[in-house]
Parts: structure tokens; sequence; C-alpha cells
């Protein structure tokens, strides 16, 4: 493959992804994931050193339970007090931005590639990457997926097994496939699970 290819890729323009000068990234990606799941949960500072190579950038207090993967590393920017539980994926061929005070629960999927709906260009191996933003003080709960091209506003709760296929306003509860917003989250709510889930429902029937 040419470097335009190589260009197109580092630009967030339509790849293939089969090149391999573009595979070299993943590969470094994934050689620092094994690096990270193969540390002592207990070695924090050991932990932060290689979190810190695999990312383009990163706040303090950043926790994550391995296993993680993602495809690039550099493309990832995560804020303040950053948590992942077991199993999450973040495919960051495009640029994922996650704010400060983020959870994001097991087996959860941030994606930014897209593939053709057309035979030819899947055939083609054609990626087309879309970048995705998330705010400050997000909860993204167990076994979600965030699909290319979504921005998420702040403090945002999306509810376990969720598929978030658009945007989502700031102050919002969404659940579902594809997901859809539930209900309104106030600044009041300090310990407020049982507020928010009687909102959700009272949502769901009005």
């Amino acid at each position: 493959m040419t470097t335009e290819n190589v260009e197109n890729y580092l630009h967030g323009r339509p790849y293939h992804f089969l090149d391999p000068d573009i595979a070299a990234y993943k590969e470094r990606a994934a050689r620092l994931c094994e690096k990270l799941d193969a540390i002592d949960p207990a070695d924090l500072d050991a932990r932060q050193a290689v979190i810190t190579e695999l990312f383009a950038s990163h706040g303090e207090h950043v926790f994550m339970q391995s296993p993680f993967r993602c495809d690039h590393g550099k493309n990832i920017t995560v804020g303040e007090d950053f948590l992942t539980n077991y199993n999450v994926t973040i495919l960051d061929i495009a640029p994922v931005t996650i704010g400060d005070h983020c959870m994001i629960g097991p087996n959860t999927v941030i994606s930014t590639v897209n593939h053709p709906l057309t035979a030819q260009g899947r055939r083609e191996k054609i990626g087309l990457p879309d970048p995705v933003t998330i705010g400050d003080d997000v909860w993204i709960g167990a076994n979600c997926t965030i699909l290319p091209g979504v921005t998420i506003g702040d403090n945002v709760v999306i509810a376990a097994g969720a598929v978030v296929t658009k945007d989502v306003p700031s102050d919002r509860l969404v659940a579902g496939v594809p997901a859809r917003v539930l209900g309104t989250l106030g600044a009041a709510e300090v310990y407020g699970v049982a507020g928010i889930a009687v909102n959700a429902f009272n949502t769901m029937f009005q």
C-alpha cells in the first residue's frame, strides 16, 4: 500500500485496513495490551506506565481492569479518574475522547470504525473512521456498545446492554437497542439510583 493510505488512516478518511504499515499500529497496541494484562493488578505504578505508553494522554487516577483491548491506543484520550471494568474494547481507528470521572462497565465496546454497505467495498477491506466523544461524569454500564460517530454529553448514564447509535445530550439516562432517552438526571441526585429507576419507569409509561 501507499503512504497515501496511511495518511488516510491517520486523518480519518477511508482506508485499506490490510495495509502492512497500518497493521503495525494494531500490532503495537496488541503487544502493549498483552503487557498490561500480564502485570499484577496490585502493581499500579507498572500498569500506569504501560497505559501512558499506550494512550495519547490521560489524567490522574486511571484504573483499568484486564483484559483491555484497543486498535491503536494513541487515538485514546481520557481525563481524570477514569475506570474500566473487565474486558473493555476500544476500537480507536478514529479519536476516542473521554472526559473526567467516567466509568465503563465490563464487556463494553466503543467503536470508531465502520465498513461499506456494498459488498465490493467490504471485499476491498475498506475502513470508515468516525470519532467518538464522551463527556464528563458518564457511566456506561455492562455489555454496552457505542457506535462510530456518537457524541455523549456530560452526566449521562448508559444502562447495561444498550446500543448507542446516535448522540446523547447531557443529563440523560438512556437504555435499549437502539438506545433511547428514558429520563433526565439532576444534580440533586447524589445517591439517586432508586429515583433514577422510578423516573425512567414513569417516562416509559407516560
